[in-house]
């Protein structure tokens, strides 16, 4: 487009629909929250994967062929080989740790913990992004019910942890390879003799995958799935007492729970205990802020050994809307505790601001020789707890003013070998 001066202006570009940039403060705000679970998951003897964003297409075909996630959401694409490679983004990553453990065969238990984004093409909505970062951990190599309570109690503890009182844990078993088969030819007889009740979408899911019916949250099709058969009338026994210890377990972890014996979660491989965590704070019908549950056979679907497992995945965006919800985990603390200022025109800045940081403190400072009031006022909105000016003064006495920038606080002028010390000194609230 032309404009009067001759200047072609260019287009503005703007982050693809169902992306968005995260600006500071958020982003520090969601990197305290990652902390937080790193923290957990190091000290329950979890440790860190990191895994390709892509993978091949096979590897997410994994997860039902009859799932919205791999018939309508994954984004797609083929590389630059000879012959190209089909590969996809990573729309969740179980799949992906099951890849991992079926290529490199570490040692059982495999304990690990992830965080970072995964890829939906999906409608996007508040909380639900076509790109959304995910916390995690899994437990691969055991079928222990305790390692099923493990991995859900550090769930709980993480929410606790970020000050969320409104968390609802909903637990449910799947059966197993015995228990399945009835449950599901019960399960398909019954919606489909009440077909006609419900919603246009569940009949084109029910022609797909009948036990995705049930997690449907249309109006419409509640009355049809309160009235539904539930899996635990038809679980083995080796599955029911596994269950039965599952409970064991978080009870004497005074984790509280509800038995919800309609709960499936959304992808097809889950099997035996099924979990979901329900943020009340959210008034809308896609409040769970993550969940989880048992594989027992993805890891044999994509070449390894038989392999049981079990984790979760916990949606950043969502816990987050949670959070302010509930006034929990408020705004990240200013990462800048001092802030140097310099209008002496020499290097005076560059030092002090290396010698701070040397000690282990968040320092900013500002450019472009700017005057005073400007550097004081910058200094203000950094959120800094001390200002260290350098005038033409300080600069001919080899000194330094150290400024308590919170209310009340006064100021001190110290020899420049002095000032960290002296910086340390009022940030832990000594006396200027």
């Amino acid at each position: 487009m032309a404009v009067a001066s001759g200047v072609v202006a260019q287009p503005l570009f703007r982050a693809p629909v169902g992306t968005r940039d995260i600006l500071p403060p958020e982003s520090v705000r969601r990197r305290r929250l990652v902390s937080v679970f790193a923290d957990l998951a190091d000290r329950s003897g979890f440790e860190l994967l990191e895994s390709p964003i892509f993978e091949e297409l096979g590897v997410f075909q994994r997860l039902g062929a009859n799932n919205d996630v791999v018939t309508k959401e994954l984004f797609e694409f083929f590389d630059k080989g000879d012959p190209p490679r089909h590969l996809a983004l990573r729309p969740e990553l179980t799949a992906s740790v099951c890849r991992a453990f079926a290529e490199h065969r570490p040692t059982v238990p495999w304990k690990i913990w992830y965080s970072g984004p995964q890829f939906r093409y999906e409608r996007p909505q508040a909380g639900r992004y076509r790109q959304f970062d995910q916390v995690g951990v899994e437990t691969l190599g055991t079928d222990d019910p305790y390692a099923d309570v493990e991995v859900i109690g550090l769930g709980v503890r993480f929410y606790e942890a970020l000050g969320m009182r409104q968390v609802r844990l909903q637990i449910n078993s799947l059966g197993d390879a015995e228990s399945r088969p009835a449950y599901d030819a019960a399960l398909a007889d019954y919606l489909q003799n009440r077909r006609g009740e419900l919603s246009e979408q569940s009949r084109v899911t029910l022609e797909r995958n009948p036990l995705r019916v049930l997690d449907s949250k249309r109006e419409q099709d509640q009355p049809v799935i309160a009235a539904a058969p539930v899996m635990a009338d038809f679980l083995s026994g080796a599955s029911a007492e596994h269950f039965v210890a599952v409970k064991a377990g978080l009870d004497s972890l005074d984790a509280a729970y509800e038995v919800s014996p309609r709960l499936v979660r959304g992808l097809d491989y889950y099997t035996r205990t099924t979990f979901e965590f329900v943020a009340d704070a959210l008034d809308t019908a896609q409040n769970a802020v993550g969940g989880g549950g048992r594989y027992d056979g993805l890891v044999e679907e994509l070449g390894g050994p038989p392999t049981p497992g079990i984790g979760f995945a916990l949606g950043v965006d969502r816990i987050l809307l949670a959070c302010d919800a509930e006034g929990a985990f408020g705004g990240a603390s200013p990462p800048v505790q001092v802030f140097v200022v310099d209008v002496a025109g020499g290097l005076n800045a560059a030092v002090l601001c290396d010698r701070l940081r040397q000690a282990g403190l968040g320092v900013d400072r500002a450019f472009g020789g700017r005057s005073m009031k400007a550097q004081m006022k910058r200094a203000d909105r950094s959120g800094a707890s001390v200002a260290v000016i350098v005038g033409p003064d300080e600069q001919a006495a080899g000194t330094a003013t150290v400024r308590d920038m919170r209310p009340g606080g006064g100021q001190r002028q110290v020899p420049e070998p002095e000032v960290v010390v002296a910086v340390a000194e009022m940030l832990a609230g000594a006396a200027p």
